[in-house]
């Protein structure tokens, strides 16, 4: 991924997610940010997935495939998100607040992968490197470039993704879907 995070911005973030997270699941208000003071870049419209954890076990992921707020209040969002809105999970507890740890995947803009079929399909994608976005109508998932670790091989990584959207396993082998893929610059604490 080009123009990535200074370090001290990726610290901002983190802190921001943190703060957000425990203003929160404690029930005090989260306080607006002045986002004139804060570095230009976060300034900016970014997307960004939110992931939580619990001694390395998912615990929330939330997150937006297109940029729709400032870098430094997506991330917000999406922290609050991930603590209190990812439907396979309970709401975050105040006695977990000190287990949680974050981290943040900030995306390029997905693009559209041009493919014959099903074996073209696997060849253009990059395990490790690519997000992939599957839409069939109005049906849509992605799996972060980190799934990748759990799921190294690319057919049966489709397959996976076709049941988080909601279709039959098979679909991406028998009838062509939109597919888009992206890179992302993840950071944790």
């Amino acid at each position: 991924m080009e123009d990535q995070l200074t370090d001290d911005e990726k610290k901002l973030l983190l802190k921001l997610a943190r703060q957000a997270i425990e203003s929160s699941v404690g029930g005090t208000e989260v306080v607006a940010l002045d986002l004139t003071k804060m570095p230009k870049r976060l300034q900016e419209k970014g997307a960004t997935f939110v992931t939580l954890t619990i001694h390395g076990g998912l615990r929330g992921c939330i997150g937006a495939l297109e940029a729709y707020l400032p870098l430094a209040e997506d991330v917000r969002e999406h922290a609050i998100a991930a603590a209190s809105q990812d439907y396979r999970f309970p709401a975050v507890r105040p006695d977990e607040l000190t287990k949680i740890k974050i981290e943040i995947s900030r995306l390029t803009t997905p693009v559209d992968v041009e493919y014959s079929d099903a074996a073209d399909l696997l060849n253009r994608l990059r395990p490790g490197i690519d997000g992939v976005i599957l839409q069939d109508g109005a049906h849509r998932a992605t799996f972060l470039p980190q799934v990748w670790e759990k799921l190294p091989d690319a057919s049966v990584f489709l397959s996976y993704l076709c049941n988080k959207m909601g279709a039959s396993e098979n679909l991406w082998r028998w009838k062509k879907i939109r597919v888009r893929t992206y890179q992302v610059e993840e950071f944790h604490e």
